[in-house]
């Protein structure tokens, strides 16, 4: 059984497993290499994280949450382009880029 991570570890994580920094614009939690980053460490949070990560600049999306709240995250990324990662790293859903809008 994978850890469960309270928002402030599950936050160190991601900064970890994603060489990510905190986004100085605010409009999600952290910005990195591979794209922009909320985290989510409850299925409460969840719904602000997918809605933040709607508005992120171009590019790659992501959630991290805790692995068992995965049921509740997959229904929320519908139509988001954003991946959903673990705490751990696992890539529970792989994220794509958003299309341009013409």
């Amino acid at each position: 059984m994978a850890a469960r991570y309270n928002q402030e570890e599950l936050m160190e994580r991601a900064k970890e497993l994603l060489s990510a920094e905190p986004d100085p614009a605010g409009t999600v939690d952290l910005i990195g290499e591979k794209g922009s980053v909320c985290v989510a460490a409850s299925a409460d949070e969840m719904k602000s994280a997918f809605k933040r990560i709607k508005k992120a600049v171009p590019g790659y999306r992501w959630v991290v949450i805790n692995r068992d709240d995965l049921f509740a995250a997959n229904t929320l990324s519908l139509g988001t382009k954003a991946g959903i990662m673990d705490g751990d790293g696992g890539i529970l859903k792989a994220a794509n880029l958003p299309r341009k809008k013409v």
